[in-house]
């Protein structure tokens, strides 16, 4: 039997465990905090596609969690799933890549497959991660295999999701490719292998970067279609029209998540370190996506100014603060720079969401409004920044004195969009 070990039981870990176990594998996620661990085997899930039941059914099928680095012992295969996330200046920071390689080094059995599958920049897996597990003296494909495979989860997507999404894998070479192929077709419909780590690495950075530009395109557009007259939305409903040719992106308040405002950056911070010359299309697009919070709080004034009110005192209403719709997630959201840049203009902010019950901004803790139709009525401009499935947006922009759509899916002639 494969025996998995899984470390980090986060928005990527936790849905690698449920397929490998559910596949008949022998699985321990691995996880450094003692408060994840507990809750994972007490049948408590932490992220949004994972519930209590599911968490249950884990464990009934031989999961378990663990934070002594001890189980990476008896694993074959050891599969790295950490944060990467940007540190000083938007360079990259690996350091709990490095510290897992570490421990996984310390631990590692005679012939296991380590495959990374945290998004980093070109060449972290032959170059950072290799070394590391050569150092006591192994040599890799007789004591070791190692590849990347890049993460595709989408937190909330009801029709992709682990099985069904062709797997990316790529090997530092040909042997270890294979080896971590054969791992993840016992639970993957499709996996699709590259020529070697590098072309995985940059594969994950691609899609990302691809979706950046284009968010990034359609962002510029909003806001000289909105000094032409010119609505934007309808323009792209027109041009999706064409069966070829043309995929449709869609403005908004800035981008979101674990990736996209993250993973591009990978890619640019590379290019400038081996190549010497910037990327220029991404942090092109990174400068035009990371001023959409404050375009919107410019827009925000302006509708006010429009109903001859000032920004400064007002009360404004924020909806959906998450940085995707119908998900509890904010990591690295919009919604939390605009509503900094409203409270730093004088504005009194508060907030609904559905998935969020408490949320910290600018060192304060605000608490959703208790009554959504009661705090729309109340405010003096509301702000839709994501649209959860349980808005009706039409029927919440006639209740409000002011209704500002960042996601255009209004049709009232009461609701202004972006």
């Amino acid at each position: 039997m494969t025996n998995v070990v899984i470390v980090g039981q986060g928005y990527v870990g936790l849905p690698l465990a449920q397929g490998a176990v559910h596949a008949g594998l022998s699985v321990i996620g691995f996880d450094l905090s003692v408060h994840t661990v507990e809750n994972l085997n007490a049948g408590k899930s932490h992220i949004d596609d994972l519930h209590n039941d599911d968490i249950k059914s884990m464990l009934a099928a031989g999961y378990r969690a663990s934070s002594d680095p001890a189980v990476i012992q008896t694993a074959n295969v050891v599969v790295i799933c950490v944060p990467t996330p940007l540190g000083a200046a938007g360079s990259p920071d690996l350091t709990a890549v490095k510290a897992a390689t570490t421990t996984i080094s310390n631990n590692l059995s005679a012939g296991a497959l380590v495959v990374l599958e945290s998004t980093t920049y070109p060449g972290t897996t032959n170059d950072l991660i290799r070394p590391i597990l050569e150092s006591p003296g192994r040599v890799l494909d007789r004591d070791f295999h190692l590849a990347f495979s890049p993460e595709r989860i989408d937190p909330g997507n009801d029709t992709y999701g682990l099985k069904n999404t062709p797997k990316v894998v790529g090997g530092v070479s040909k042997k270890s490719t294979d080896v971590a192929a054969a791992f993840y077709a016992q639970f993957v419909d499709t996996v699709v292998t590259t020529k070697g780590a590098k072309e995985a690495e940059t594969a994950k950075l691609l899609e990302n970067t691809y979706r950046h530009i284009n968010i990034a395109l359609v962002n510029e557009m909003a806001r000289f279609c909105h000094e032409l007259d010119i609505d934007l939305w309808n323009v792209i409903e027109a041009a999706k029209t064409k069966p070829f040719g043309f995929q449709a992106f869609y403005p908004g308040p800035g981008v979101g998540g674990h990736c996209i405002p993250i993973d591009p950056n990978y890619l640019s911070y590379e290019v400038r370190k081996s190549l010497g010359y910037p990327f220029k299309f991404v942090e092109l697009a990174e400068e035009i996506n990371n001023s959409m919070p404050a375009y919107v709080v410019g827009r925000v004034q302006d509708i006010l100014n429009g109903a001859e009110q000032s920004l400064k005192g007002s009360s404004v209403l924020l909806l959906g603060v998450t940085y995707k719709a119908n998900i509890a997630d904010k990591r690295e959201s919009p919604a939390t720079p605009i509503a900094q840049l409203l409270i730093a203009k004088g504005a009194s902010v508060s907030y609904h969401d559905p998935n969020v019950d408490s949320w910290n901004v600018a060192g304060t803790t605000l608490h959703a409004a208790a009554d959504l139709h009661e705090a729309v009525q109340s405010a003096d401009i509301v702000l839709l920044l994501q649209n959860h499935a349980q808005y009706e947006p039409d029927a919440l922009s006639n209740k409000a004195h002011l209704f500002f759509d960042t996601r255009g899916v209004t049709t009232t002639s009461s609701a202004i969009r972006l």
